[in-house]
């Protein structure tokens, strides 16, 4: 038995090498350089590193959790030792979610070579793989961690202990005869095939099998007539069932046999429900769909708070890869803090703190790079302006030279705007948000030096600033109309009241709320309005040193754009903000609710007055889990699982409700739970299904959770594909539910 990635390697030269292994220097600083022996292992997905004096001690990682090689001086770390190494023996492997670089130097620049051109070529495979191969894959990957004396073979103690570590407290005598069942040969092991046999049966899905009984006759094939009849009556697809039915049997159904006679199989069934058209976040939503030629004011924008920030705002790490990975979330809205730094270069860092600093010429050759690899709308440069007028005028003329035709630098079409241009506009453009003396129309009229008092965010919240802070703004600062010229629609103002904004505000005139601000302003429902023509931004309080969020809900509901979060803390709040824009292709600006983009007023705490409400039931049947994360990765310890379902809208709309906890099953647990809701707002509502192990003496431990916005969701059987904490994937790890949506009849 062969995983798809080892006979993939077999036949390269490449991987062939890295199975031989190579001494290659791992980089964590620039005084922090060791040799480790690093080696890909015989499965062909597994890299496996020691250092000589670790005797059995080792580490791993899989090259699916490996997004991209980097070759050269492509990170900070490795730009700091480049009088060292050269860029040919240099190269950073970057992984998903938020864990760190590995940054690695070769022996050689043809050694660096084979390890780059091998990674990369494991890479693509790993993402070419079809579904078979993913799971072929994730079979090996098992029988490798059971066979403990690696003779190719399970005997029924492996079998016990694989059990365990499969998330599963199975009855020894059931698992005895899924094992004799699978011993074809009757030799007392389970070899290659009969473990795959073995596997098959301890992950039949009784589950789907009573929906496939409730449609087919003979209980053995859904004929293209029963198909088109569960998509119409279970997925509520209508008129396009009967197209949708063949083509969901042309694309799923192994069989070639069913396929000619236009019939679907359980297996053809089970691939369709497992597959992105059987997820619940429905696939033509999660492509750019929207009307992208409305005003940026109509659009919430995904947004970052202290973007330099890898840890907390007190003593983290600033660098260009919180910026990098910031972008690759599809974030379009990130902040830089300058200030004055040694030789003339302004640096950007945390001020009066003890977060590192990084160079501004850095992080603006870093946004030119990454800014549009995501999206190609445009990048709000929030820019927390503390340098001295030389060093101003330096950041002009980086911003000017490093971004070239990506800033923009005037109007467009050289006209003053009445309304603020769309994204579509925009493509491609960096926008300066900053302090600008003057309005569009006075431009060229600026003196050379201008006048002003703080940066925006010290003047949002001053009580957050420290005395020092306080001290320095105490002293009018200067802004040079270098800096000036390059802000056109982002001019960060002073708030006074929505009556002041309504009669005295241009349309590229913004301001910034501290989240205790902004959370006393919505109360008053001209905040919507405000937003409809404004940009609002808001961020954290400056007391969350610990780089903690606030709910970002609460600001969306007032329609507030730039509701910036800390990327780098995960949680509910960064689940609730990668949910709202998994949506429009992941291109960070979603299109508010109609009732959000005009002067109408619409109040988030009576949501039933506004014009056309209806109000929704949202009933979600928690069937069942599969191959759920173990928490625990002791020997023996087995997840009691439970299903929580969170709805964030507006207030009428959040609530709770979780499944009771099933006992030691993590594997394939069974809840068969109805959870009911009721959404006034669903424009707004976001959906949050979160997996916890019930602990009855402590809190439970997060194993999984999926966000989607309710707009957005298929309804029907349909699979929750899980995200770890970091926000990736789960190979394999899913809740099976059946979700019905109905409008009230019923006044409740």
């Amino acid at each position: 038995m062969e995983s798809p990635q080892s006979l993939f390697a077999q036949g390269d030269e490449d991987l062939q090498v890295m199975k031989a292994g190579a001494m290659l220097r791992k980089v964590k600083s620039r005084s922090w350089k060791k040799q480790r022996h690093f080696r890909l292992q015989e499965d062909g997905q597994t890299i496996w590193y020691k250092s000589r004096w670790a005797g059995t001690g080792h580490s791993t990682f899989s090259v699916a959790d490996v997004d991209v090689v980097r070759e050269g001086h492509q990170s900070e770390i490795l730009l700091s030792i480049a009088d060292e190494f050269p860029a040919d023996l240099c190269f950073t492997l970057v992984f998903r979610g938020r864990r760190s670089n590995l940054d690695l130097v070769a022996e050689s620049p043809s050694e660096a070579q084979v390890w780059i051109r091998g990674v990369r070529k494991l890479i693509q495979n790993t993402k070419s793989m079809n579904d078979k191969e993913r799971l072929d894959q994730w079979i090996w990957d098992w029988f490798q961690k059971a066979d403990k004396n690696k003779d190719g073979r399970m005997n029924f103690k492996e079998v016990r202990t694989l059990l365990k570590m499969m998330n599963v407290d199975m009855n020894e005598e059931y698992a005895l005869r899924l094992f004799t069942m699978a011993d074809n040969s009757e030799s007392g092991c389970l070899e290659n095939e009969e473990f795959v046999q073995f596997y098959k049966m301890l992950t039949e899905r009784e589950d789907v099998w009573r929906v496939f009984q409730d449609y087919s006759r003979d209980g053995q094939i859904l004929t293209l007539a029963e198909l088109e009849d569960f998509l119409k009556q279970e997925q509520q697809e209508g008129e396009r069932s009967l197209e949708h039915a063949q083509e969901l049997i042309d694309r799923y159904e192994p069989s070639e046999n069913a396929k000619k006679h236009g019939a679907m199989s359980i297996d053809g069934f089970q691939m369709y429900l497992v597959s992105p058209e059987g997820a619940i976040l429905d696939p033509q939503l999660l492509a750019l769909h929207q009307d992208m030629s409305q005003p940026l004011s109509h659009y919430f924008i995904c947004s970052s708070h202290n973007t330099y920030l890898m840890d907390d705002q007190l003593r983290g790490q600033s660098s260009q890869e919180a910026y990098i990975q910031a972008l690759k979330r599809g974030c379009r809205c990130v902040e830089v803090d300058c200030w004055d730094g040694p030789n003339g270069e302004p640096v950007v860092y945390h001020g009066h703190t003890f977060t590192s600093k990084i160079l501004f010429r850095d992080v603006i050759t870093t946004l030119a790079e990454y800014a549009f690899k995501v999206s190609e709308f445009p990048v709000i440069l929030s820019l927390e302006n503390h340098c001295s007028m030389e060093q101003q005028r330096v950041m002009a003329q980086l911003l000017d030279t490093i971004l070239g035709d990506t800033l923009l630098r005037a109007p467009l079409d050289r006209l003053v705007p009445q309304e603020l241009p769309s994204p579509q506009d925009l493509k491609g453009k960096v926008l300066l948000k900053a302090k600008k003396i003057g309005g569009v129309e006075e431009s060229e009229t600026l003196t050379d030096e201008v006048t002003d008092e703080v940066s925006d965010e010290d003047e949002a919240d001053p009580k957050s600033m420290s005395a020092e802070a306080l001290r320095l703004n105490d002293k009018k600062s200067k802004f040079s109309r270098e800096l000036s010229d390059l802000v056109v629609y982002c001019k960060s103002v002073h708030f006074h009241s929505f009556e002041y904004s309504r009669l005295h505000s241009k349309c590229y005139e913004m301001s910034s709320f501290s989240e205790s601000k902004a959370r006393k302003l919505a109360k008053d429902t001209e905040f919507v309005c405000h937003n409809s023509r404004q940009l609002s931004r808001v961020y954290p309080s400056g007391m969350r040193t610990d780089s903690s969020n606030y709910n970002p809900q609460e600001l969306w509901n007032v329609g507030c754009q730039i509701v910036a979060l800390n990327f780098q803390t995960a949680g509910p709040e960064m689940d609730l903000n990668d949910g709202l824009f998994s949506q429009n292709g992941c291109c960070g600006y979603v299109l508010k609710p109609d009732f959000m983009r005009n002067d109408d007023s619409f109040d988030p705490e009576r949501p039933q007055d506004r014009n056309g409400y209806t109000s929704l039931r949202l009933s979600i049947q928690v069937i069942s889990g599969q191959q759920l994360p173990k928490v625990n990765h002791k020997e023996g310890s087995i997840v009691d699982p439970l299903v929580r379902v969170e709805i964030y809208g507006v207030f009428q709309d959040q609530a709770k409700q979780e499944t009771s906890y099933i006992d030691n099953n993590g594997f394939n647990p069974l809840w068969n739970e109805t959870l009911n809701f009721i959404v006034h707002v669903p424009e707004l509502a976001l959906v949050r299904f979160v997996v916890e192990d019930y602990d009855k003496s402590s809190r439970n431990d997060f194993m999984g959770q999926f966000t989607v916005p309710f707009t957005c969701i298929q309804p029907g059987y349909r699979h929750i594909h899980l995200l770890s904490k970091d926000g990736t994937a789960i190979p394999l790890s899913s809740l099976f539910v059946n979700i019905k949506i109905s409008e009230l009849t019923t006044e409740v």
